[in-house]
């Protein structure tokens, strides 16, 4: 907004009147009630929504043209003007709260008129001159925000979803797997219940890791192949009513092409407008994920914990000063960081899953905030899962500590199991304990077994590989 413009105001007109509407504005008299009606919080929708919102009147626009409904001249300018909010040229004149009228009515009428007003611009008209771009009959045409809006949500988050937090993940899974290469010739005490176990290599645990991610990918798959299926086409109830029968069939095709996910219209229109229940089972994959995430991050932090009174057999990359009392401190910040961003992702998808139960007969009226969930969820985990890798996963080194502690370790006494019976190797268990001595040297006293066959059994390299004296566990 200039100087000189600054305060000022234009009349703009909808079908409930005339409103007073900031005189730099591109949107119009409906978007400004929703400013009235709705102060409630700061939260506002992603710029991805709105960029998904303006590819699909983008796409209206040329099939509506191609099917002679809409004038070309209209037509291309709608295109242009919705090009510029796709490329985030008008990010600032999407205003309204995420707290609205449930099946998003306000957001679909602020992007009718925004790109409106800006196509009669673009055709050399003034702001405020109604008439020769319309938001309803012209940006809004054989759409309806009942059907509009559940479409945005998929082509949103499937886009984040393939860009985003996929080569996220991928990313987290490579370097895993890196790590676990690097650490596959560690051995060191396996645990079970938090207490000893029998012996693992550390590249096990972080071969792990990597197949959590693994799978997490291969679910965001299934959840994107829930995200291909839109309402559009199905305007006010599923029914169609104002739209040419050809028009969702033709928009998904152009979105295929022109956005790069898979979207195609609904076999079944009733169900898909009166639900959520695509978004709400594609957010279980994200629900996943954060558990996942969180388990891994947990894991690391306790491997790296102390340096001296904890498990510390790794040490993670020293970022910052951990404490503004005690000197030295340093904390596991990264991994710390992911859990909280775990713990919101899981908030996310409650609130998808209440907003989920509130489809009442042939609409869903809480579309706007499980869409706001669904897409801040899919972008906090790949940022966090980014960073997690960068600041964190690539820096992580092995200690001496894991392998010190194999030959201390009271369930090498599994080993002896084969040769003495379960009873015999858990007193065995239970001197060593008592005595302070290892499994190996009661095992000579209290055994027959040779040094040979010690060597043997008690092998903890051999315990990692059952079968495969030496060598490291499979994928």
């Amino acid at each position: 907004m200039t100087t000189a413009t600054k305060g000022k105001t234009r009349v703009e007109r909808d079908s409930m009147g005339e409103m007073q509407v900031p005189a730099e504005a591109y949107y119009g008299a409906s978007t400004m009630r929703a400013v009235l009606n709705f102060p409630i919080s700061d939260l506002r929708f992603p710029k991805e929504f709105n960029r998904a919102l303006a590819q699909i009147k983008q796409a209206a626009a040329q099939v509506n043209m191609e099917l002679g409904l809409l004038d070309k001249k209209i037509g291309e300018a709608i295109v242009q003007a919705a090009q510029e909010v796709i490329d985030g040229k008008l990010d600032d004149q999407f205003v309204l709260d995420v707290f609205q009228t449930g099946s998003g009515t306000s957001t679909n009428m602020n992007a009718n008129e925004v790109i409106a007003i800006r196509a009669i611009e673009l055709l050399g008209g003034q702001r405020g001159a109604r008439g020769m771009v319309l938001p309803n009959d012209h940006v809004n045409l054989c759409q309806s925000s009942n059907d509009v809006i559940p479409t945005a949500i998929h082509v949103a988050a499937s886009k984040l979803v393939q860009e985003e937090l996929i080569p996220a993940l991928r990313e987290l899974q490579n370097a895993l797997y890196a790590k676990s290469n690097q650490f596959m010739p560690i051995i060191k005490t396996g645990r079970t219940h938090l207490q000893d176990a029998t012996p693992i290599r550390l590249g096990q645990e972080f071969l792990g890791y990597a197949g959590q991610l693994g799978r997490a990918i291969k679910r965001l798959r299934a959840a994107q192949e829930e995200l291909t299926e839109v309402a559009l086409g199905g305007t006010a109830v599923g029914t169609g009513v104002n739209a040419h029968p050809e028009f969702a069939k033709r928009v998904c095709a152009q979105l295929r092409q022109t956005v790069g996910v898979q979207v195609w219209e609904t076999t079944n229109h009733y169900q898909a407008q009166s639900t959520l229940d695509n978004v709400v089972s594609a957010s279980g994959a994200l629900r996943t994920i954060a558990v996942s995430l969180m388990k891994v991050a947990n894991d690391i932090r306790w491997l790296g914990s102390g340096p001296r009174a904890g498990i510390g057999e790794i040490a993670l990359p020293e970022v910052q000063p951990g404490s503004s009392i005690m000197p030295g401190k340093v904390n596991p910040v990264i991994p710390e960081s992911v859990c909280q961003v775990c713990a919101h992702v899981l908030g996310n998808v409650e609130a998808i899953a209440i907003a989920g139960q509130s489809g009442n007969f042939e609409i869903n009226v809480m579309m706007p905030v499980a869409a706001y969930n669904l897409l801040q969820a899919i972008k906090l985990l790949a940022s966090v899962s980014r960073n997690f890798t960068r600041q964190c996963v690539a820096g992580i080194t092995a200690t001496a500590r894991g392998p010190e502690m194999v030959e201390k370790g009271l369930m090498l006494a599994t080993g002896l199991v084969p040769k003495t019976g379960y009873d015999a190797a858990a007193k065995i268990a239970q001197e060593a304990q008592r005595t302070g001595k290892t499994i190996r040297e009661v095992a000579r006293e209290r055994t027959k077994l040779s040094e040979e066959e010690l060597a043997k059994v008690l092998d903890p390299a051999a315990m990692t590989a059952p079968g495969l004296t030496g060598a490291p566990g499979g994928g």
